[in-house]
């Protein structure tokens, strides 16, 4: 594997966890298997027939459901890789993360050598009324040691998660405080935002991240453009970077506030499923403005969908790197313990005609390795790279500019993935967690101080990690067996201090803190400004 490869293993690993939990959740309805009746229910016969004589005749006692379970999810992995089983529990967790709340304490975490560390926590949740500060450690889950026990992010989340109105007792490790602080937290519901943030980067662009598709996407996005459009906001950034898709129709809603009048905005069609339209229907608030939009590898489903459409309509100008591929419809159905099928139905269409799905072949281990792929192969680096299949070359509806299918969304504008800077110092700091959790322990021993700014924009403009606390930072890096360079290169350092700098920032002012500050360092958010300036987004008319 190339040095590239290797350095950015784990940022590539992060991705492919991501998708593959989230990619597929784009489902067209939500059917109850128990009430559909299929015309080939005899095929199932034997199937049934072999469980029955397993049940019957076989040596020893068997557990029928997970029998069952494991022949639905043979039969379903014989045929696309979004096509899958998921049982009663892992249903749950998918309702709650795109449903958009879930019943336990409010806090995001992390672990860090085999402790739980507190990210921050969530605003409106139990813990922020209790107190509970970014930087702390929980030590303790009703009067049982979870420090150093080798607990796992599902052990935390069965532990702190419960129904709403019950109570779990923490013990708190607090730098500056010798002895734990027990909490007795009641769970509540806690909201789960897929946007992440939105505010105005200058007086007239406006900057939207969109985590996820969840039930209250379109809300979100709403909530965040009514104050940039009492700002008098000309100029839109939609970042969908790293977005894995999620609620179709959630994604269908934002894209009728860019094009106008009745025009197409995608289409499905499959086998059993007849082609059916998605057309704009109101007028959206914001048809006329310059339209960017950031997508990356790590970009999905009703991302690609999104960005497709505004791109064949020359509607804005897409930045980035290529979409991950992931054009097939899923429909669920839900069975009567909870648990659910994923089937799919049909591919998703763009307006110019394109399918984005990529390739695949059925015991094709290319498919489940694309993303080591791309980076093997140079994609992500050089846009000579990227495999273009000239066989499936579309046209732009307005411009007739060549767009391409059969494998993600090929940006307008290729932003190759930086690799300045973040060499292999760089990467221990980030496997280890080193840099968050710095950043956590300062603030929390110095939160006083921030009540010298007045706002994030006083913060930004005064605060550096320069002198001092990248001194105190490195020290700490020694500290726990990291090999400090006798010279840190120039694009490192810059590297290091901007990412401790937003993650402090985030303590305070969550994701609107957070993304102000590493934007200043992202080379395809500086491309879309650019763009701007330039007057070269394709989105005003």
């Amino acid at each position: 594997m190339s040095n590239k490869s290797s350095v950015w293993q784990p940022t590539l690993i992060g991705i492919s966890i991501a998708i593959g939990i989230l990619v597929g959740y784009a489902i067209q309805g939500r059917n109850n298997l128990s009430s559909t009746k299929f015309v080939t229910i005899g095929k199932s016969g034997k199937i049934d027939e072999v469980l029955g004589y397993i049940d019957q005749k076989y040596v020893e006692d068997v557990d029928d459901e997970a029998l069952s379970d494991a022949a639905i999810e043979e039969i379903l992995s014989e045929l696309d890789p979004h096509s899958y089983y998921l049982s009663a529990e892992e249903m749950s967790s998918v309702r709650e993360e795109m449903t958009g709340n879930f019943e336990g304490i409010g806090v995001e975490f992390f672990i860090v050598k085999d402790t739980i560390m507190v990210v921050t926590p969530l605003s409106g949740g139990p813990s922020e009324a209790l107190g509970i500060q970014s930087g702390d450690k929980i030590i303790m889950i009703d009067d049982t040691l979870v420090a150093g026990t080798g607990i796992t992010n599902s052990g935390v989340v069965k532990r702190l998660k419960g129904p709403k109105g019950t109570v779990v007792k923490v013990g708190i490790k607090r730098n500056g405080k010798k002895d734990l602080i027990d909490y007795e937290i009641k769970r509540d519901r806690i909201p789960i935002y897929s946007v992440d943030a939105g505010f105005m980067v200058d007086d007239k662009t406006g900057y939207i991240k969109i985590s996820r598709f969840n039930a209250n996407t379109y809300r979100e996005f709403r909530e965040a453009m009514e104050p940039m459009e009492e700002a008098g906001i000309k100029n839109l950034v939609l970042d969908l970077r790293q977005n894995p898709g999620g609620y179709l129709e959630e994604a269908i809603k934002i894209l009728d506030e860019f094009i106008d009048g009745r025009k197409e905005l995608l289409f499905t069609k499959g086998r059993q499923h007849p082609k059916f339209t998605y057309n704009a229907k109101r007028p959206g608030v914001f048809e006329s403005g310059e339209l960017i939009i950031l997508i990356d590898q790590g970009s999905a489903s009703a991302s690609e969908i999104l960005a497709g459409c505004v791109q064949d309509w020359d509607r804005g100008k897409i930045i980035g790197t290529r979409s991950f591929g992931k054009g097939l419809v899923q429909e669920q159905y839900d069975f009567k313990d909870g648990s659910a099928m994923r089937l799919t139905i049909a591919k998703y269409y763009t307006p110019s005609g394109r399918c984005i799905q990529k390739p695949y072949v059925f015991g094709d281990e290319h498919y489940d390795e694309d993303m080591s792929n791309r980076f093997d192969n140079g994609e992500l680096f050089s846009e000579d790279s990227i495999a273009i299949i000239d066989s499936l070359v579309f046209y732009t509806k307005v411009l007739k500019r060549k767009v391409y299918g059969g494998g993600g969304i090929v940006p307008d504008v290729f932003v190759p993935f930086d690799t300045l800077g973040y060499d292999d110092f760089y990467r221990q700091l980030f496997q280890n967690g080193l840099m968050q959790q710095f950043a956590y322990d300062y603030y929390a021993v110095h939160k006083s101080d921030w009540e010298a700014y007045k706002d994030f924009k006083d913060f930004n403009s005064k605060f550096t990690i320069k002198g001092k606390i990248m001194t105190s930072f490195l020290a700490y890096v020694a500290e726990n067996n990291i090999k400090v360079p006798a010279k840190i290169g120039n694009e490192t350092e810059f590297n290091i201090e901007n990412r401790l700098k937003a993650y402090m920032a985030k303590q305070h002012w969550n994701g609107q803190g957070f993304y102000p500050v590493l934007l200043e360092n992202d080379k395809a958010f500086q491309m879309a400004m650019q763009s701007l300036k330039d007057g070269k987004a394709l989105g005003a008319k």
